[in-house]
């Protein structure tokens, strides 16, 4: 483009328009980042963006996290459908322990509706993190702790940081399970992990319980943490996680609503991520450190014994 910039009062500009030498002059204007999202079809990102209720209808995002970019997020889950609208050609596969192969596809629904929450351009914290599908869960959600483990091994072995690990599953204790997620998070990688929906002590299932995650308890529209919902002093935080609407498998533009501490879960991944883009050296610990200062108290009620009064926010109050 032919052309300059000049500081220039009314009369100038005036003056420089009229010349037949100049093809246009236009005043100059400033740009930013767009990192507010109005009307979020999910509540949970409406809620995640401020300390107090009622719900603003709206979500903004630090503008220094730059959405997530820059960012990788891995989900340990049923797959993704990384054709996915939303999600704009950043959502790609890494290995499917079901099946054996590179193709991690989606055929339950339950990753992609993770992954959806995480980083989804309409439905994501992280707008701009990519998302990495690890399948480890059949198209009926189930899956051996074996197959969970050697997932999560990929990760540590494969992962491109900065990285967040999203664990929307689990079952009773178990240390082989436990000792994997500690050997990932002392690789470089943060984890949010799921709490559990049976509504009993989280200390009681793995990977609830390993002290080096973000273990993620659910919450409602109101800030009761929800009947299904796991609690007690292993709890990190709570996010929102009932009734939460993400991008479904079911088509490139589809969407769903679930509930469970699955869901709560990856928003804490999507702000792990926005934590990382505005800080790719931070630790795991320190991205935990982070996100447990940032988090609004005094919200949750019934949270269950032991539990923290923490929810997730994602700016500085």
């Amino acid at each position: 483009m032919n052309g300059y910039a000049v500081q220039a009062n009314e009369k100038q500009a005036r003056r420089l328009a009229a010349d037949p030498r100049v093809a246009s002059v236009a005043q100059d204007t400033e740009v930013a980042l767009d990192h507010y999202q109005k009307n979020p079809p999910s509540w949970g990102l409406d809620r995640i963006d401020q300390n107090d209720l009622p719900l603003d209808h709206g979500y903004t995002w630090p503008e220094s996290s730059g959405a997530g970019a820059g960012v990788t997020t891995y989900v340990i889950d049923t797959g993704i459908r990384v054709t996915h609208r939303d999600f704009g050609g950043r959502a790609s596969y890494g290995w499917d322990f079901v099946d054996g192969d590179r193709t991690a596809g989606d055929g339950n629904g339950h990753g992609t509706h993770v992954a959806g929450t995480i980083a989804g351009t309409t439905y994501g914290v992280a707008k701009q993190a990519k998302v990495v599908a690890v399948r480890v869960l059949d198209n009926e959600g189930s899956g051996t702790t074996a197959r969970v483990i050697a997932g999560i091994d990929w990760v540590t072995r494969h992962a491109k940081k900065p990285a967040v690990a999203n664990l929307s599953l689990g079952g009773f204790a178990n240390a082989q399970l436990d000792a994997a997620v500690r050997n990932s998070i002392a690789s470089g990688v943060t984890y949010a992990v799921a709490a559990g929906n049976d509504g009993l002590a989280a200390g009681l299932y793995s990977p609830a319980h390993v002290k080096q995650a973000i273990t993620v308890g659910a919450g409602d529209r109101k800030d009761a943490r929800a009947s299904f919902s796991n609690w007690g002093p292993r709890l990190d935080l709570f996010a929102p996680g009932v009734a939460i609407t993400s991008a479904s498998n079911a088509s490139d533009t589809a969407k769903a609503t679930f509930s469970g501490t699955s869901m709560a879960t990856p928003h804490v991944t999507g702000a792990a991520a926005l934590e990382l883009a505005a800080h790719p050296e931070a630790t795991p610990a320190q991205v935990s450190k982070a996100l447990a200062a940032r988090a609004a108290t005094g919200r949750i009620s019934g949270g269950g014994p032991g539990s923290p009064d923490k929810l997730l926010q994602v700016n500085s109050p």
